[in-house]
């Protein structure tokens, strides 16, 4: 097992106006199940793909335990990658599939076998061993190619969007079988995800990316309870966090009729007349005053409800979604008052995006 350095690392593409990575400071600790997530170009691939040595590092470097491996060829990374596509050979069997970078690299039959027959155990594929990819399911397929990994007894593996090309029930199947294989195994694991409820119910850690720089790295507790600026707010949560630019006032900031308390120390630190207030869904109650919300639309799903809706504020309209009661939810077309809960409220710097409390 080892620990995985990125130093500095940095990708920059011929031609292009800004790095693909940019200036990448991170640590994977030894057994860490770590999740990058980001938007579709932030850099969470790319970072992925320079670890295994198949983009260059052109600035900075990247480190597998002590080792430097910035320029060290992909095979002798001792790294093992499993790709959204799967990349199985349809013409072999299941088991010479799992066992085919064994063979090349010259490990024994026997070896090879009992390999195989091992992983295949883990992942519940000895009955099928025998069977060519054509013949399986895209899950069995997907774990055939974790298979792959496995045997090879690497010191960290590699998932570029693994689940991708599951449908959405095999999905949360598949991702819950993959973080307790990998519980079970303890194999430093660096995953690539565009889906924010996969990375934070599968990493031990999750890093936000954007643009290629690294936003926040916490655990999927931290990044919910105390996101670092209004990007990791609005993109960490299902559904999104409220976010709002509301005027700051005497004790506070303007909500609706009615005023969140603020202390001046806070307040102080904007560096605007305006603050961007963040509240998840969860915390904003109905209630007599506060901001009235125009509801738009109303999602049922047993024990709870979600609403939809449009505030106005002076600056315009602002989507909101709370979450209610599913027993007794409003109806479209009412109009609602919504109150933070005490102490559930994050504030953000209109201009930075940074965190100023909360």
């Amino acid at each position: 097992m080892a620990t995985v350095t990125y130093e500095q690392a940095t990708r920059v593409y011929t031609g292009a106006q800004r790095p693909a990575v940019d200036a990448l400071d991170l640590t994977v600790e030894d057994g860490e199940f770590l999740v990058l997530v980001g938007p579709s170009g932030c850099g969470k691939s790319t970072s992925l793909r320079m670890l295994a040595g198949l983009e260059e590092v052109t600035g900075g470097r990247i480190l597998i335990g002590d080792r430097d491996v910035t320029d060290v060829a992909p095979k002798d990374r001792d790294i093992a990658m499993v790709f959204q596509n799967y990349a199985l050979y349809p013409h072999m069997s299941v088991a010479d599939n799992m066992g085919f970078a064994l063979k090349i690299a010259g490990v024994g039959k026997e070896e090879r076998a009992a390999r195989v027959r091992e992983a295949a155990e883990l992942l519940d594929l000895g009955q099928y061993l025998d069977r060519k990819p054509k013949a399986l399911s895209g899950g069995q397929r997907q774990r055939v190619a974790m298979g792959r990994a496995i045997v090879r007894q690497p010191q960290v593996f590699l998932m570029d969007e693994p689940l991708s090309n599951l449908d959405a029930k095999l999905r949360v199947q598949t991702r819950t079988q993959i973080a307790a294989l990998q519980r079970r195994l303890g194999i430093t694991t660096v995953y690539v995800t565009h889906d924010q409820v996969e990375a934070m119910t599968m990493g031990d850690r999750v890093a936000v990316l954007k643009d290629g720089l690294l936003m926040q790295v916490g655990t999927p507790r931290e990044l919910y309870d105390r996101p670092r600026n209004a990007f990791v707010a609005g993109f960490i949560g299902s559904p999104a966090m409220n976010l709002l630019t509301l005027p700051v006032v005497d004790g506070g900031v303007a909500f609706g009729d009615g005023v969140h308390p603020v202390s001046r120390d806070v307040l102080g630190r904007a560096a605007d007349a305006t603050v961007l207030l963040g509240v998840r869904p969860e915390d904003l109650v109905v209630a007599e005053h506060g901001l009235a919300v125009e509801i738009d639309v109303v999602e049922e799903l047993g024990a709870d409800a979600y609403v939809y809706g449009r505030a106005r504020q002076s600056d315009g309209e602002h989507l909101i979604t709370v979450r209610v009661d599913g027993r007794r939810p409003p109806q479209k077309g009412d109009v609602v008052h919504v109150t933070p809960r005490a102490g559930h409220v994050h504030l953000f710097d209109v201009v930075s995006g940074e965190r100023l409390a909360g």
